[in-house]
């Protein structure tokens, strides 16, 4: 069987290209805040939090005045960060990744 890949280049208009800036961003900022939340569960209180509860605290974050601007972008990007979360303490638990870091914005994701 022959595997064949494929490389295309995407040039979004100033519109899209502000709307992807602003969906990463919310990704970024929710990833960050969940691992957040996290981390102070388990040093304050010893338990674990679940992909389950950060997507309760996702809803409620919508919720709240200063980050209502999260209902601007879809939800799929910022739940698939949230899957990306609960991926990284999966692999952190069984030995094969270090703890999960916080994304920064020239990093990369």
């Amino acid at each position: 069987m022959v595997e064949k890949a494929y490389k295309f280049r995407f040039y979004p208009t100033p519109e899209q290209e502000n709307l992807l800036r602003r969906t990463l961003g919310c990704v970024r900022l929710i990833y960050n805040k969940a691992l957040a939340a996290r981390t102070q569960a388990w040093y304050e209180n010893k338990e674990r939090v679940g992909y389950k509860q950060t997507s309760t605290m996702l809803t409620n974050w919508k919720k709240q005045e200063d980050l209502d601007f999260l209902t601007e972008v879809s939800s799929v990007p910022l739940q698939q960060g949230l899957r990306h979360l609960q991926t990284a303490f999966t692999n952190f638990f069984s030995g094969c990744a270090k703890y999960p870091n916080f994304k920064k914005k020239r990093a990369g994701w």
